[in-house]
């Protein structure tokens, strides 16, 4: 293999460029397939439709990369929630919009809190605590009304149709906020102690322990983190919907995951891309457009597309650390030879 093609497999960002080069293709093909496909405002729908999943998807970007077989299951069941929350505040008291909004962001803080400190201080496995806040949020939602609560506002409804105008196109507030998200998010992880403190935990545990790292804390702050992010996405989700429902977000979390894993997130932590999430998202957005310009198919496709590409991702996740574990054994083996040489 010619040490250039090497060299670009090993690199951290392979799995990034290669979800890169996907959405590219992805896209190229819906534009040479159906007229009007190639536009500005096709391309920043991606956005606006997927606003709520790209700020969920972060949250559980958190997760993953902070190692220890990481992942939220709770999200789309916090995204219901706090529509639900929303929409109950709204309609049953005086209390105002943006008073609900801020309120209902503790409900993401709460259940962070709750996933974080049974994983990190009684040592479950994330899986199951996770699946247990997702029956405890549904469960909360169901209680709170088991129909459908619409949001009927005026304030809210109007920050529903907020939208900043780019020339003849248009981008909604949630898309917006989705968008300053992933920004944040970026210069978190590759800017600040917290975020490389959260590779190193996810890259080796135990190394990061004798780095002095203080692992419980950054995993606790963690999983606070996705709980946010999931109550931020609801509320962008709540301006989609402009109801409360208990099956809102309904496989969110699915979506999430495979979004994250698909934009170049390692399963097994420490290695992950804010933008390839972001990538990711717009990937399974791209597909539906597909979809929904070929007008005969349906949107099922788009679950049966990304599972494909899930499965051929975590593959290519597979190979690519064998190669990297075969370049750090030949490495090994040629500074032993130069050694006994030197002798």
């Amino acid at each position: 293999m010619p040490k250039f093609l090497s060299d670009l497999i090993a690199s951290p960002r392979f799995s990034f460029y290669v979800t890169g080069l996907l959405f590219i293709i992805l896209f190229g093909i819906g534009s040479v397939s159906f007229e009007g496909f190639f536009s500005p405002q096709v391309f920043l729908n991606l956005f606006i439709d997927n606003a709520a999943l790209i700020i969920v998807t972060v949250g559980v970007t958190f997760c993953i990369l902070s190692g220890g077989g990481g992942i939220d299951l709770s999200v789309g069941a916090v995204v219901s929630l706090t529509c639900m929350s929303l929409a109950y505040l709204m309609r049953e008291t005086s209390i105002g919009p943006y008073t609900s909004m801020f309120l209902v962001l503790f409900i993401g803080v709460a259940i962070g809190l709750i996933n974080g400190f049974f994983i990190t201080f009684f040592k479950l496995q994330p899986f199951i605590v996770t699946l247990g806040t997702m029956f405890l949020c549904r469960g909360l939602t169901a209680m709170i009304s088991r129909d459908s609560v619409p949001i009927d506002n005026a304030v809210y409804g109007e920050l529903a149709f907020t939208s900043l105008e780019i020339g003849d196109c248009f981008l909604s507030l949630g898309a917006c906020i989705a968008l300053i998200v992933v920004v944040i998010a970026t210069i978190v992880l590759r800017y600040t102690s917290f975020g490389r403190s959260v590779y190193a935990i996810g890259g080796n545990e135990q190394s990061a322990r004798l780095m002095g790292i203080r692992v419980d804390r950054v995993r606790l702050l963690v999983y606070v983190i996705s709980g946010v992010c999931s109550a931020l996405g609801g509320i962008a989700y709540s301006w989609i919907m402009l109801s409360g429902y208990t099956l809102h977000g309904l496989g969110m979390e699915m979506d999430a995951i495979a979004s994250s894993v698909i934009g170049g997130t390692q399963l097994m932590g420490g290695v992950g891309f804010i933008p390839g999430t972001l990538l990711g998202v717009m990937i399974q957005g791209t597909i539906l457009t597909i979809i929904s310009f070929q007008g005969t198919l349906s949107a099922w496709w788009t679950k049966i597309v990304v599972g494909i590409l899930l499965c051929l991702f975590i593959v290519m996740q597979a190979l690519v650390t064998e190669h990297k574990n075969r370049l750090m054994r030949l490495n090994a083996e040629g500074s032993a030879k130069k050694a006994k040489k030197a002798k």
